[in-house]
C-alpha cells in the first residue's frame, strides 16, 4: 500500500528549539530583543547561521620496527604507491651505504620519489665512533631529511633504521625527537627498523610490530 504524503507536512530545519519556563503561545516574552508580529514569530531576530567544519588533513607518524633489519621493504611499497598517485616522497635510509650515494647521488623513482643512501662504500653495522667519515655521511642524510620536512614540500617521509642509528651513536635520539614533534600537520612520517628509542615510541601515532 502506498500512503499519501498529501497532507503530510515535513518538520522545519531551522525552527527552534523551545525555551525552558517559557510558553508557546502568541504573547510569549522573547529574551532576544527581536520585534513581535501578530502570530509571535520575530520580525527582526538574530539570524542562524550554519556551522561548517572544512576537513583538515591530519599526517601520522608510523613506527614500523622488528627484530631484524630490512623491514623498510615491507612499507617501500606503500611509497612507490604514494608517489605514483602524485605524493611527493622522500626515503631515507641511514645506515645502509654500499653505492656511495650520498645527497648528490640520490635516486628518483616515478618522479616524485626520492631514494636517499649515505655516501659510504659498505652499509654500517658497527658504533660511529669507530668511522668519523661514516658519522659525517649520516649526518648529511639526516641534515637533508630535516631540512625536506621542515620546508613543508613532503607529503610522506620514510626513515629507514632511524632507531638503530641513533643507538649507534650517529645521531642524537633529542634532537631526532623534537623534530619529529614539531613535523607539519600534513606531513606522513614511517620509521621503520630495530631498536626504537623508548621517547620516539611514546612520540608514535601508530606502532606495528613486525616478525620474520
Amino acid at each position: 500500500m502506498t500512503a499519501s504524503l498529501t497532507n503530510h507536512r515535513l518538520p522545519q530545519r531551522h525552527a527552534p528549539l523551545p525555551l525552558h519556563g517559557v510558553g508557546n503561545g502568541a504573547g510569549a516574552a522573547r529574551t532576544d530583543g527581536g520585534a513581535k508580529t501578530d502570530d509571535g514569530a520575530a520580525a527582526n531576530g538574530p539570524a542562524t547561521a550554519a556551522l561548517r567544519l572544512a576537513p583538515q588533513a591530519e599526517g601520522l607518524l608510523q613506527i614500523h620496527t622488528a627484530p631484524y633489519r630490512g623491514s623498510v621493504a615491507t612499507v617501500f611499497s606503500q611509497a612507490l604507491r604514494a608517489a605514483g598517485l602524485g605524493s611527493q616522497v622522500l626515503v631515507s635510509q641511514f645506515l645502509k651505504g654500499g653505492a656511495e650515494q650520498g645527497v648528490a647521488g640520490s635516486l628518483w623513482l616515478c618522479g616524485r620519489l626520492q631514494w636517499l643512501r649515505p655516501d659510504t662504500p659498505h652499509c654500517l653495522t658497527g658504533p660511529a665512533s669507530g668511522d668519523p667519515e661514516a658519522l659525517e655521511a649520516v649526518r648529511q642524510v639526516w641534515d637533508y631529511s630535516r631540512q625536506q620536512l621542515e620546508q613543508g614540500d613532503l607529503n610522506l617521509l620514510v626513515l629507514d633504521e632511524l632507531g638503530l642509528a641513533i643507538e649507534l651513536g650517529y645521531l642524537a635520539a633529542n634532537e631526532v625527537t623534537a623534530t619529529l614533534a614539531q613535523r607539519p600537520a600534513h606531513l606522513d612520517v614511517i620509521v621503520t627498523g630495530p631498536a626504537m628509542p623508548p621517547a620516539l615510541m611514546a612520540l608514535a601515532d601508530q606502532v606495528t610490530h613486525l616478525r620474520r
